[in-house]
């Protein structure tokens, strides 16, 4: 990286193979170069990129977009033998509790692998094991980003700018959430709760008895890749209704529940044969606290109607201001974005887009914004460009539009919401 920076990546040949970067023509960027850095350490770092690839506030479009390759960057170990790591983590042997166990994973990620096995009563399940010593590689990968953090914090200014620390000790809570299973089963149980009235979305059972910190039961759930078109048209399942429906239950888990799937990539959602729609892999999960699902839905409110005032103090009512936030300077850059969306065609129109560059703006204005916030941008851009692909003319600015009515009682309570005000 410090080699293209200095302009003479041309004449260092990591693109002729070089630290084993796969070989071609043209010499490999930056944001390439930091890709394959974070593929190359591992667990932590596959995380940590997979991140800041929707932080806006953070980095630019080109690393966020390249940094989104780490979604799927976890190959399938098929030499490591899992069986003996759920025997170890259960303290029995493996046919006390399954009939029939798979050999071969059947998906990985970067903490664990999952298997298909029976268990003694017939029924079928998936059980996922971490991977052995992740733990271990994961706190030390951690304890060395959090001092090198705190140093940073005090030494650079732009650090101590942007909170690195906090961020670091941020994302290092995250992580160790989902590196525990049993956190990911408490998940499953409060997604099923909340979703219990709505029967054409299914929610895997977990077996608390077959499952411990690292080793997870839970449901098989059959079904087709949500992005999969051809398996949808077959089942006589239409992918616009798909797109439509899978949307409203993502804004329904935001806006009404407070509490969302983190994680929708498309092989985390599967449509049944019945066309209900399967929710699996509930590691990553955000949560919205009702006062700040009211300030974002003064937020986006402000937004749809074009209120730049509006707009400006919900999101100082949303940042922590690292340094005095000029206000005029910040109202100035917002009217500019908003005139340039207002400007398009209704038709091409993306609220990924939306938020993104309204992130864009906090960083520059050194707006450090609550990592649930980003972590909600990350969820709405990826459902997003899920219903794109199936539905290229879906407009899910027109589906949150149909949930404004539903976020806040009045516009009169939202003006008046308390904090509002900039510094």
């Amino acid at each position: 990286m410090l080699i293209g920076k200095a302009g003479i990546g041309r004449l260092v040949p990591f693109h002729r193979g070089w630290f084993h970067h796969e070989i071609r023509d043209e010499p490999y960027e930056g944001h390439e170069h930091l890709r394959m850095l974070f593929e190359d350490l591992g667990a932590t770092y596959i995380k940590i990129g997979q991140i800041l690839s929707a932080r806006a506030d953070l980095l630019g479009e080109r690393y966020r977009s390249e940094l989104a390759h780490l979604q799927d960057a976890a190959p399938l170990n098929h030499s490591w033998n899992a069986l003996d790591e759920v025997e170890r983590q259960l303290a029995r042997p493996l046919h006390d509790d399954f009939a029939e166990f798979g050999r071969t994973p059947i998906a990985a990620a970067s903490i664990g692998q999952a298997y298909c096995a029976r268990l003694c009563d017939g029924t079928e399940v998936v059980v996922k094991v971490r991977r052995s010593g992740v733990v271990e590689q994961v706190e030390i990968d951690l304890f060395v980003l959090a001092r090198l953090a705190h140093r940073l914090d005090r030494w650079w200014r732009p650090a101590r700018r942007i909170g690195l620390s906090v961020l670091v000790d941020e994302f290092g809570s995250m992580l160790r959430r989902e590196l525990d299973y049993t956190v990911e089963a408490i998940n499953a149980a409060r997604f099923a709760h909340n979703l219990a009235g709505t029967p054409s979305v299914v929610v895997p059972k977990i077996y608390d008895e077959v499952s411990t910190g690292s080793v997870i039961t839970l449901d098989f759930v059959r079904g087709a890749r949500v992005d999969d078109l051809e398996a949808l048209r077959a089942a006589g399942v239409s992918p616009q209704d798909i797109a439509a429906r899978v949307t409203d239950l993502f804004l329904q888990m935001v806006f009404n529940d407070g509490f969302f799937h983190a994680d929708p990539h498309p092989g985390n959602i599967l449509v049944d044969e019945n066309g209900r729609i399967g929710l699996i892999d509930f590691g990553m999960v955000g949560e919205l606290t009702p006062q700040l699902r009211q300030t974002l839905a003064g937020l986006l409110s402000a937004m749809v109607s074009d209120n730049i005032d509006g707009v400006v103090d919900r999101f100082i009512q949303l940042g922590i201001a690292a340094e005095r936030t000029d206000r005029e300077a910040l109202r100035r850059d917002l009217r500019s974005l908003m005139r340039r969306y207002l400007e398009q065609p209704l038709g091409t129109l993306r609220f990924g887009a939306l938020l993104q560059d309204h992130l864009t703006v906090a960083r520059i204005h050194h707006l450090r914004l609550p990592p649930e916030l980003a972590l909600l941008t990350k969820t709405l851009l990826m459902c997003e460009g899920l219903a794109a692909r199936l539905d290229p003319g879906y407009q899910m600015l027109g589906a949150f539009a149909a949930w404004l009515p539903k976020l806040a009682a009045s516009p009169d309570d939202l003006d008046d919401a308390p904090g509002v005000g900039g510094t």
